[in-house]
């Protein structure tokens, strides 16, 4: 007879790990200073913004944009965050760049970040003159994890407010403490309650059961 089965870990799990801000460094095909990171008040305006982002996606790509998602913290209602549109584009191979980023860069997106070792992620910089709202395209293929995840954390932030309320009054108060002028520093120093976060969203999804610790 056999034993029973030990408890799965969820197939979006990872441990915990600080960025290496050299190693982010190397990634950056651009080095520019950088404002310091500020935290706002959530803004109404910011689905439409993303809507304008993700309408400049799909006119500049056709079918080539698989997928295009809004994450990060403007995504999320009531939640502060950088006034930064975060959207995950999913194309058929970032690493076959002639055959998307020159569309892009002609709709007005600057490629920032190249990171062949993390799921051939590229990072764009857009811009929308008329809000003055910046963007960050994350640029991912069909099999990748880390758009999944992002969902994930959004959808379990858009509905748990505790989560999403000791989230909020975190970022805003590193950002005030610390004067951030780089946007994976602060990203570090909020880790910890992102990586909390994950787990409890995780342990709540009902399609996969989670240990964080299999044995």
């Amino acid at each position: 007879m056999t034993g029973p089965r030990p408890p799965a870990t969820h197939p979006l799990w990872r441990p915990f790990e600080l960025a290496d801000l050299d190693q982010v460094a190397a990634v950056r095909i651009v080095r520019e200073s950088s404002p310091p990171v500020v935290v706002v008040d959530p803004d109404p305006a910011w689905p439409a913004a993303y809507d304008a982002v993700a309408r400049r996606l799909r006119e500049a790509l056709g079918e080539r944009a698989l997928a295009v998602e809004h994450v990060g913290s403007t995504a999320v209602p009531g939640l502060p965050a950088k006034p930064v549109i975060d959207v995950d584009l999913v194309v058929a191979d970032p690493a076959d760049e002639p055959a998307w980023l020159p569309d892009l860069e002609a709709a007005g997106f600057a490629l920032r970040v190249r990171e062949p070792d993390h799921e051939e992620h590229r990072m764009l910089r857009g811009s929308d003159p008329l809000r003055g709202l910046a963007s960050n395209v994350h640029v991912f293929g069909p099999g990748a994890r880390e758009p999944r995840r992002h969902v994930l954390f959004r959808d379990h932030l858009r509905s748990h407010e505790p989560d999403r309320r000791a989230y909020g009054e975190h970022k805003r108060r590193i950002a005030d403490e610390h004067g951030f002028t780089d946007a994976m520093d602060y990203n570090n120093h909020k880790a910890w309650l992102v990586y909390d976060i994950y787990e409890r969203a995780f342990a709540a999804d009902p399609a996969h059961p989670h240990d964080p610790h299999p044995r």
